[in-house]
């Protein structure tokens, strides 16, 4: 692993439920015992990590995106705006224009091409960020507000804020939202390598193979791990080997790192099996990254 570039590690997952926080939080925390790190949770409509992490807090920031906003006094109602917004964000209901913020993607069509200016855009807070900083490890949260449909543009922005102000971590790990839907997609796109975390199960061999198909369309390269072995079949390790995907690391069911995780304590340092899956991981991701 060198120092001139960071390895960024997105852990993704089909569905949710499948250990995603648990490898996350614990591996960036192993990580930090000897490298700088970042871990960034990026499942902003309901993030936890912070119930695992420590330390003391640092900065907040509040995120926004841009919304137009209708200035009557300036509208001769023409139409445009609502004829150029192609996800019905504006509308024009008789001699009103409405704006509805939940469906706006901030792409100024119609602040744009109004030729009248009668819808500037204006500033509509989203969410908001925060860190802690334990040492060597230095953990981002991004919130989106309740009621806000859209956590794309919050993804978007925690990465350029990553990029533009911890360039220097060594290891930058990503706990990114469970599914295929954009938010996945803007939560790994700027990722080296995707870990998918699975389960033994049907279901979640039905959503790891709805997850690979994702990231072979990213081009990402992708390891699975598998999590609560044992209380299913082994569909998920014949997948993986009739589709040449590595198998980085398996956790077998273990109702004692369940009690830890229910009592939001970290278990790195107090399973052996969870200790041998990071150590397995890290020097998988340090030959191939």
């Amino acid at each position: 692993m060198t120092n001139c570039k960071p390895s960024k590690i997105a852990i993704a997952s089909g569905k949710g439920g499948t250990g995603k926080t648990l490898l996350a939080t614990n591996l960036a925390t192993y990580c930090g015992l000897t490298k700088n790190t970042l871990l960034v949770d990026l499942d902003v409509e309901e993030p936890n990590d912070f119930i695992f992490i420590n330390g003391a807090a640092g900065s907040i920031s509040y995120q926004y995106k841009m919304i137009p906003e209708w200035e009557e006094s300036k509208c001769t109602l023409c139409g445009i705006c609502s004829s150029s917004c192609k996800y019905h964000a504006v509308i024009q209901l008789g001699k009103v224009i409405a704006v509805f913020n939940e469906l706006c993607h901030s792409c100024y069509a119609c602040s744009e091409l109004c030729p009248t200016g009668a819808l500037p855009m204006k500033t509509h807070k989203i969410g908001e960020m925060k860190t802690l900083i334990n040492r060597n490890l230095t953990f981002i949260e991004s919130r989106l507000d309740v009621g806000e449909e859209q956590a794309v543009p919050l993804i978007r922005q925690t990465h350029d804020i990553v990029d533009k102000n911890y360039g220097n971590f060594e290891i930058q790990i990503f706990d990114c939202p469970p599914g295929t839907s954009c938010p996945v997609i803007a939560a790994t796109r700027n990722a080296d390598f995707i870990i998918l975390v699975t389960e033994p199960t049907p279901f979640g061999l039905n959503d790891l193979e709805l997850a690979v198909e994702t990231m072979k369309k990213l081009e990402k390269p992708i390891g699975v791990v598998i999590n609560r072995h044992g209380i299913g079949n082994d569909e998920v390790e014949t997948y993986c080997g009739q589709t040449h995907i590595p198998v980085l690391a398996i956790i077998p069911f273990s109702r004692k790192i369940a009690g830890y995780y229910s009592k939001g304590k970290l278990v790195y340092n107090k399973d052996e099996d969870i200790a041998n899956a990071l150590r397995q991981i890290m020097r998988f991701i340090e030959k191939s990254v």
